[in-house]
C-alpha cells in the first residue's frame, strides 16, 4: 500500500509498477495519478499505438477480461505498453485479473481506477496485487483539515506570483462553500489564479464572489463575526438568507459555529493566550486568534458553555427531534436570541 505522493515520485522517477489499483472516496487523487501515467507514462507517438484507454461500463460482461487481455500483449513500438481502466467499479467480474497478477507482463503497465470506494478485500485478486502491484486508498479529507488543504494549494498556485497575497478568509470560505470536494475547491482555485486581472495583486473575498459564485455577505464566517461583535440585525439578516438558500444547509453551518464555540471554551482556560501560543492550541491560523480574544470577552466561559448547549439543541431539533414543526428560519431566529441574550 502506498500514498499519492510515493506513487507520484515514483512515476516522476520513470518507475513503473506492472499493475496498479487506484480506488477510495476521493477521487481527485485518482485522476491526478490516472492523468500523469497517460500523459507521461508513454511519448505522443507510442501513445498512438500502445496505449489502450478503456472504461468499465464498455466492458463486455461487467468482465475485466478484455482490458487484461490488452495489457498481455506486447508493445508495438518496442517499449512499454499501458492499459487504463477507467471507471471500474462498474466491473462485476474480476477472475481474469486473478489470473493475470500470476504472472503480469512486464512490459505492460495496467492502471485500474476505481472510485468512489474500494474493491471487496477479500477477492483473491486484492491479495496478489501486494506482490506484484502497487495501490492506493484515497480516503476522503477530513472536514477540519480541508480549510488548511485549500491554504497549502493556494500558496502553491500562487507560489510563481510573488507579489500576491492571499487574505486568510479565503480558504476558510472556500471550505465552507465546497466542502471537502476536492476536484471542485480545485477548480475554484484554479479559476482565481489564472483569471486574475491584470494589477489585481490580492486574492480576497470579493474576487472569490465574482470568479466563484461565494457571497463575501452572506456566510458562515460573517454569522460568525456578527456574533463576536454582538450585531443582531446582521446575523438574524444572514440567517433567514441561509434558511431560504439550499446552499446553506443548517446542519452543515451549525457545525461550524458549534466548532468556534468549542474551541472559544478552550481559549478560556489556556494558560498562555498569545497568538504564537494560542494557534497551535486551537488548531487555527494564527490570524484568527483575535477573533477569539475578542469573543471571549463578549462571552465568558459560563455563558459559552451555554452556548453550546443551544447549539446541540438546535441542531436536534433541525434534525426533527422534538420539533414537530419550526422551520429553520425560526429554529435561526431563536438560536440568535439565545447566544445573544
Amino acid at each position: 500500500m502506498q500514498n499519492y505522493d510515493q506513487i507520484l515520485k515514483s512515476v516522476q522517477a520513470n518507475q513503473y509498477a506492472p499493475v496498479y489499483l487506484l480506488c477510495g472516496e476521493e477521487s481527485y487523487y485518482i485522476d491526478q495519478l490516472c492523468d500523469y501515467i497517460e500523459t507521461h507514462a508513454l511519448d505522443e507517438m507510442a501513445r498512438e499505438f500502445d496505449q489502450t484507454v478503456v472504461y468499465g461500463r464498455d466492458l463486455p460482461n461487467a468482465d475485466i477480461a478484455t482490458a487484461v487481455a490488452a495489457a498481455r500483449g506486447f508493445a508495438m513500438m518496442g517499449g512499454n505498453k499501458v492499459v487504463i481502466v477507467k471507471e471500474a467499479q462498474t466491473i462485476k467480474k474480476w477472475e481474469s485479473l486473478s489470473l493475470y497478477l500470476d504472472n503480469p507482463q512486464p512490459t505492460s503497465i495496467l492502471v485500474i481506477c476505481y472510485k468512489y470506494g474500494t474493491p471487496d478485500k477479500r477477492q483473491a485478486w486484492w491479495k496478489k496485487l501486494d506482490k506484484c502491484g502497487v495501490v492506493m486508498v484515497a480516503d476522503k479529507l477530513r472536514d477540519y483539515k480541508v480549510e488548511e488543504w485549500i491554504r497549502t494549494y493556494l500558496s502553491e498556485r500562487c507560489a510563481s506570483h510573488t507579489q500576491l497575497t492571499i487574505d486568510p478568509k479565503v480558504p476558510r470560505l472556500l471550505a465552507d462553500y465546497l466542502g471537502a470536494d476536492l476536484t471542485a475547491i480545485v477548480g475554484a482555485v484554479d479559476k482565481l489564479i489564472d483569471g486574475l486581472p491584470e494589477g489585481v495583486n490580492v486574492i480576497d473575498a470579493a474576487l472569490v464572489e465574482r470568479n466563484v459564485g461565494i457571497s463575501k455577505d452572506f456566510n458562515v464566517f460573517e454569522l460568525q463575526d456578527a456574533l463576536i461583535k454582538g450585531d443582531v440585525v446582521k446575523a438574524n439578516r444572514i440567517t433567514q438568507y441561509f434558511a431560504s438558500s439550499k446552499d446553506h444547509p443548517m446542519v452543515k453551518e451549525l457545525g461550524i459555529l458549534y466548532g468556534f464555540f468549542a474551541n472559544l471554551m478552550m481559549y478560556h482556560y489556556l494558560p498562555d493566550k498569545s497568538e504564537r501560543a494560542a494557534a497551535p492550541a486551537l488548531g487555527i491560523n494564527p490570524f484568527f486568534v483575535k477573533d477569539y480574544a475578542a469573543a471571549a470577552k463578549r462571552y465568558p466561559a459560563g455563558k459559552t458553555f451555554k452556548i453550546i448547549g443551544y447549539f446541540r439543541e438546535i441542531d436536534a431539533r433541525s434534525k426533527g427531534i422534538n420539533n414537530p414543526s419550526a422551520k429553520d428560519s425560526d429554529l435561526w431566529k431563536e438560536l440568535i436570541y439565545k447566544i445573544m441574550h
